[in-house]
Formats: C-alpha cells, structure tokens, sequence
C-alpha cells in the first residue's frame, strides 16, 4: 500500500495551502493519505513535531513523505532517526530551509526565538537521504522567507526543482507539486 503523509508548516494547518487539493488528487489516485495537525503550529518545536510525524508512518506501508516550510524540518529530521523497518520510499519537499531563514522573518523576536532552534540543531544531510526513494526539493526564486542559500543544501539531498515567482509556495492549487509528487509515486 502506498501511503502520503502531508506535514504542514509553521503555523499552518492540514486545511490550509495546497495540502487539501493534494490530497483529494492522491486520492484519486488509490494512494492512502494523511495530513496531520501538527502540534502548537503557531511555536513549533523540534521534538514535538518529529514525534508527532512518527504516529503517521506506516511499517506496513510504503511511505510518501511531503512537507511544506518547516514540515521539511520535521521531514528531514525524521529521516535521520527512523527506525529500520521503516519503508521510505520518497520524499517531496516544498520551499523547505535548513539553516537560514530571511530577514522578514528573523527581525520578529518572537519569531526569530521559535526558529532559533529549527536553525541551530543541526540535521545529518548523509543520514536523511539514505532512503531507497528519490527526495525532490521545490523552491520559488521569490520566496520570501526562504533564502536561496538553502538550495545547495538541498542539491546534496536529490533533484532540486526551482519555480518562477511563486513566493512560499502556498496558493490552494500548486500543479507543479502534483507533478513532483506523482514523480516519486510512480
């Protein structure tokens, strides 16, 4: 059984952006799909939110993992720790970050105390792409919060996909990451 789980970001929520639309046309396609709420969205912590991805997984599934923005955090840093029997099988992620993020969104110090962490722990690249699947990264070349230096970081994870000004990536319809995520369905 194919099953996709849809991590959404910092301060979202399974009905918000794309992830509704998604859904119904993995749906369409007989793939099993969740998208979790994830926990206190709007003070997002690493732990919390990587235990929470945890429920999600399937042993007896091959597992599809997609994320949005700091859902690619929780993603990535899933990755590095899953069990072994744990059958990734690919791995989508949109406007994700690793280690920077804007100004826009730093100069808050609310903000900047959340992403603090999600900035300063760090992720073992090596480790979460060793996944017999592939791992696409979609990025938009206007994103406002995500600056490109995150890209290379990306590159060292699989095909990186970069998208004409579609900002955080975030409108109700995204057609170039059904594309992507068919990709790594087929």
């Amino acid at each position: 059984m194919k099953r996709a789980i849809i991590v959404h970001g910092w301060s979202g929520s399974p009905k918000g952006n794309w992830f509704p639309w998604l859904k119904k046309q993995l749906e369409a396609k007989a793939i099993y799909v969740d998208v979790p709420a994830m926990p206190n969205p709007d003070t997002p912590e690493i732990e919390p939110w990587v235990n929470h991805l945890a429920k999600y997984v399937d042993t007896d599934a091959d597992n599809y993992l997609i994320g949005h923005s700091m859902g690619c955090q929780a993603i990535l840093r899933y990755l590095e720790n899953r069990p072994e029997n744990i059958k990734i099988k690919g791995v989508l992620l949109v406007a994700g970050f690793i280690d920077s993020l804007s100004e826009a969104v730093m100069k808050s110090p609310e903000d900047a105390k959340i992403a603090q962490p999600w900035l300063e722990t760090p992720i073992n690249i090596n480790k979460a792409k060793t996944i017999p699947g592939k791992i696409i990264s979609i990025f938009s070349d206007d994103d406002p919060y995500v600056p490109e230096d995150n890209w290379k970081k990306f590159e060292e994870l699989g095909e990186v996909i970069i998208l004409d000004k579609k900002g955080h990536i975030q409108e109700l319809e995204e057609p170039e990451v059904l594309k992507a995520a068919l990709k790594l369905l087929q």
